[in-house]
């Protein structure tokens, strides 16, 4: 089985060899500009010292300062940290914002830390790689398992090391802490930008037109209350503990959906706890089994490697749009594209997020705040050129979104 970053390479290779790369230019993308690597210790509420292995990758900042987020997790790895900073090179280029491609991780499971634990650790991770940070060489951000909370810790810590005030260094603060509003809703709002573009193209009527979306969390969540809005049938919907769908296709309304998910933890349309309910025709289902449903559209906003050999057969939406990073195999993406589904991939697709982070340090660098309308209005115009671009290059090198995408990035960054 290959790892991300073998992924990432294929995925390379592919554009590359169709747009013709000079071999010198592919070899400095096969590669970080640099790893950093350090052991960091905390000292634990129980006076015992533990430590900890941690990454910065900053893979190229040709385009600008490096640009990626930090992850907590118990399975980070160097080589999936290298795959990710390798994707933010390519996804900051693909939407035309002035950021290369990072991306950090420490190997924990912060469930098993108090509060001042990950305070001392998310102090710990700046002291180790600030000389290497900084609102012109690299901005990080918060990803797995990290949140706003930390990314102040982190901006206060960078602060009183570096002995002046610098909120630009880090994107995805607190609004207090100097973040910016419109971040919480951006990743879902980006990809739904480019949605209503496709749609409009396809001339599809969104009334007609049946979405299933896979993940209710943050962007999952907020997707499926702008589908709603616009007037799609929004026909199924899973999180980690449950997946439900509506066997006649009249659609979901998402805000009951949300109230039940705040209320009881998991997705659903009634309270009555039954598998199929008289009051609302839905029915339960597996949580993988949302995938193989019948659909016009799928938003794959869960986690990665969603769709693999084993179920891409039973796959039967005609679009699917990746609000999640790498939801779908390589080799069930050849599978999916043979049967005509038009995949938006996750650099374009979830470019939002880091297109808003950009707006952060831009409010930061020049001392200003923009209204969430502002934000938002500032991002469509972006997102939309971004999927003109990376179509007009899959028309001119006859091929898939993705290598699209992967062929506008590396212009832009040859440029």
């Amino acid at each position: 089985m290959t790892n991300a970053f073998e992924n990432a390479m294929l995925q390379l290779n592919k554009a590359a060899k169709i747009m013709g790369l000079k071999k010198d230019f592919l070899n400095s993308l096969q590669k970080p500009q640099r790893i950093l690597k350090a052991e960091i210790s905390i000292t634990k509420d129980n006076g015992k010292t533990e430590k900890f292995k941690a990454f910065r990758v900053q893979h190229n900042n040709v385009r600008g300062p490096f640009k990626g987020g930090i992850r907590f997790h118990p399975n980070v790895s160097l080589e999936e940290i290298k795959a990710l900073s390798f994707w933010m090179t390519i996804k900051t280029a693909v939407v035309g914002i002035p950021f290369g491609g990072g991306k950090g991780g420490i190997i924990v499971d912060p469930t098993k830390l108090s509060k001042t634990e990950l305070e001392k650790l998310s102090r710990a991770y700046i002291k180790a790689f600030y000389k290497y940070l900084g609102p012109k060489i690299d901005v990080p951000a918060p990803d797995v398992n990290t949140n706003s909370q930390i990314m102040d810790w982190m901006t206060d810590e960078y602060s009183k090391l570096t002995g002046k005030k610098q909120p630009a260094v880090i994107t995805g603060k607190s609004i207090a802490g100097g973040g910016s509003l419109g971040r919480d809703t951006a990743t879902a709002d980006g990809g739904f930008f480019i949605l209503q573009s496709l749609v409009k193209n396809l001339k599809l009527n969104p009334k007609n037109t049946k979405v299933i979306v896979q993940g209710f969390g943050n962007a999952g969540a907020n997707m499926a209350d702008s589908l709603y809005h616009a007037g799609f049938k929004i026909v199924g919907v899973a999180d980690a503990h449950t997946a439900i769908i509506d066997p006649k296709g009249k659609g979901f309304d998402s805000h009951i959906i949300e109230k039940i998910k705040s209320q009881n933890g998991r997705v659903d349309v009634c309270t009555c706890n039954k598998i199929y309910c008289q009051c609302t025709n839905h029915k339960h289902l597996p949580t993988q089994k949302i995938l193989e449903q019948s659909c016009d559209i799928l938003i794959l906003a869960a986690l990665e490697n969603q769709i693999t050999e084993k179920n891409v057969k039973k796959i039967k939406a005609k679009i699917i749009l990746e609000l999640a990073n790498g939801p779908i195999a390589p080799q069930a993406e050849t599978v999916l594209l043979k049967k005509g589904v038009i995949i938006i991939p996750d650099v374009l697709a979830n470019a939002g997020g880091v297109t808003v982070s950009y707006f952060e340090w831009l409010q930061n660098m020049k001392n200003q705040k923009w209204s969430r309308n502002q934000v938002r209005t500032k991002l469509k115009p972006i997102m939309i050129k971004a999927f003109g671009d990376v179509q007009k290059m899959a028309k001119k090198y006859k091929t898939d979104l993705r290598t699209g995408a992967f062929i506008s990035a590396l212009e832009k960054i040859i440029k």
